[in-house]
């Protein structure tokens, strides 16, 4: 074992917060969101930011007439749905579908309430590297790969590449996450200016952007 990985497992043991995609996903919006949500316990109000009410609703939908062909398409030889899995780094999650391929291999299928255009967000991909590290933990077979399924692209899949440098790029933000949270540190905020107007800190960050 690595000696971040026992660092991580301690941290865990000693704040008792295991990091989910939601939080991976807050981070990546701003490391500040973090530290606000869960250093200061002020809460956010996230059905007003992300209208996550209504992704929920389109999500469940979607899932229930997406045609089993697309699967049969790219080689699926067996599927799981809503799997619940921790993993090491103290991860955890349900993953929407794990789908288990001819080739050996495994990989996470996820649906976004969203359309497709002809790019892969990295807040995407990293989630699926997120779902296919949990994977990796659980089975113990290889993930080289994920699919995202658009439901406001008539349930477009598209697959998504998964690398060894991804898993190693998905390490080091859970390690900066975690970071914040056991040490109270206050990072810098997201580069991004365009975030700022639809973050529920806005007002209370001396440095918005």
């Amino acid at each position: 074992m690595k000696t971040s990985e026992i660092v991580q497992e301690d941290i865990q043991e000693e704040t008792g917060f295991s990091v989910t995609a939601s939080h991976l996903l807050e981070y990546l919006f701003c490391p500040r969101f973090t530290y606000f949500e869960y250093v200061l316990n002020i809460p956010q109000h996230e059905e007003k930011r992300f209208k996550v009410e209504v992704g929920r609703k389109i999500h469940e939908r979607a899932r229930k007439i997406n045609s089993d062909y697309l699967r049969k398409k790219i080689g699926v030889k067996d599927k799981q749905s809503d799997v619940y899995l921790s993993g090491r780094m103290g991860i955890r999650g349900i993953v929407d579908e794990i789908l288990f391929l001819g080739d050996g291999t495994a990989a996470p299928l996820d649906y976004k309430y969203a359309e497709y255009k002809e790019k892969i967000f990295k807040t995407y991909k990293l989630q699926l590297v997120f779902y296919a590290q949990l994977i990796k933990d659980n089975f113990h077979i290889p993930v080289t790969r994920g699919f995202i399924v658009y439901t406001r692209s008539k349930n477009k899949l598209v697959e998504v590449p998964i690398l060894e440098k991804d898993f190693d790029e998905l390490e080091k933000i859970v390690e900066d996450l975690l970071d914040i949270i056991q040490k109270c540190h206050y990072p810098k905020p997201t580069r991004y200016k365009r975030r700022c107007p639809d973050c529920c800190y806005r007002n209370i960050c001396e440095r918005t952007i």
